[in-house]
């Protein structure tokens, strides 16, 4: 489907042909009529499937027709994220959206780990306003921001912000909100526990699901492999492999923050360009191991699950899985960052003896099978 049969604004059909967006992708297709209609929603699609727009140019084009009014610390529109690097990345989109538009919409990012002060100053006049839960608690505690008139409430990543203890920062937003608004959910899986909060947060939504709707082509688009190896080995075999087949635009994913900055600084001691992101790193540091990855400045980028739904990259190559996730989702979110845009991809897995089962399990989940390697059969120095 075009954008065009959307019944988009002109100046919004415009920019998506600025921008190449000539085809919605499915969710796009079914979720923006849904949100135009100004009626709940429910849309669960897997990672890179064009959630964002799903919302963003609904959003915009109704603000394009309500009244300005006069500028003020009541946003219209409130974006909740669980992290940062997805806070600044759906700004992105945004204002990418924004350009040119009949009138000014101001979008803005407040997030945790910078000073709060400027973000209390550029609050005036925002429009939409994306958030994690945290920071927009601290502007509401110090009335840099009014959510009484919020007409729109979007939960992006939703399914990770129950993963993360969220829920009492939830009830508190939830309470400061008008009743009458309309709501919107966007995850990658649908759970039990987002039923639970579907029930709390939506009126009789339009569920609509397209994460299990992956097309055989596509799935083989993601090579997988894996490696049997002791905990010890790990190290070793990972830079053995970076080496070897030359691997360039490397994300390995680790079990937290502490063993990222542990991978990631062994690499660098070996002579591989590489740096960790987690939630304890500063924003600064985050922002520039983000940006000179993507540019390929930087060869290897350690990232935990959850600093990893800002890494958005469509022609990401290699992910490795230094350590297995516990969920299966958690997998298939990691996996995901591969093989997008038509672009092959391959994603590799350490398994240690004792994980063996829980890989089976996962492998299960995801109706693949993975042919394994002993590491053991490998000339390379532990």
């Amino acid at each position: 489907m075009s954008f065009k049969e959307l019944k988009l604004h002109p100046a919004l059909l415009e920019n998506c042909k600025e921008l190449g967006y000539e085809t919605a992708t499915p969710i796009q297709a079914k979720a923006i009529p849904v949100a135009i209609s100004g009626k709940d929603l429910l849309g669960i699609a897997k990672t890179g499937s064009g959630k964002t727009a799903s919302f963003v140019l609904p959003i915009l084009n109704q603000l394009l027709k309500d009244y300005a009014g006069e500028p003020s610390r009541q946003p219209k529109v409130l974006v909740l994220t669980p992290t940062r690097e997805l806070a600044m990345q759906v700004t992105d989109v945004f204002k990418s959206l924004s350009q040119n538009l009949t009138r000014s919409i101001k979008s803005m990012a407040v997030y945790g780990g910078v000073s709060i002060n400027p973000q209390m100053k550029a609050m005036y006049g925002v429009d939409i306003l994306i958030a994690t839960p945290g920071r927009l608690l601290d502007l509401q505690q110090s009335k840099a921001v009014d959510l009484y008139k919020v007409e729109t409430l979007v939960l992006d990543e939703a399914d990770k912000m129950l993963n993360l203890g969220f829920q009492k920062e939830m009830e508190q937003i939830l309470d400061l909100l008008p009743k009458r608004r309309q709501n919107m959910l966007f995850s990658a899986t649908l759970s039990k526990e987002l039923e639970g909060l579907n029930n709390i947060v939506l009126s009789n939504p339009i569920v609509i699901e397209i994460a299990d709707q992956k097309g055989k082509e596509e799935e083989e688009l993601i090579n997988m492999s894996g490696y049997f190896v002791s905990d010890d080995r790990k190290g070793p075999l990972l830079r053995h492999i970076i080496r070897k087949q030359e691997m360039k635009q490397v994300l390995v994913f680790a079990s937290s923050g502490v063993k990222a900055d542990k991978v990631a600084g062994k690499l660098f001691k070996n002579g591989i360009d590489a740096a960790s992101i987690h939630g304890k790193k500063s924003q600064s540091a985050r922002s520039n191991a983000l940006r000179d990855f993507k540019s390929g400045e930087l060869r290897v980028l350690v990232a935990t699950d959850l600093i990893s739904r800002g890494i958005d990259i469509d022609n990401l190559p290699y992910v490795i899985n230094y350590e297995l996730p516990r969920s299966p989702k958690d997998f298939v979110h990691r996996v995901g960052r591969t093989g997008r845009a038509d672009a092959e991809g391959m994603a590799i897995s350490f398994v240690t003896r004792e994980e063996t089962h829980h890989f089976k399990v996962i492998l299960k989940k995801m109706k693949r099978y993975v042919d394994m390697i002993d590491s053991e059969t490998l000339d390379f120095k532990p």
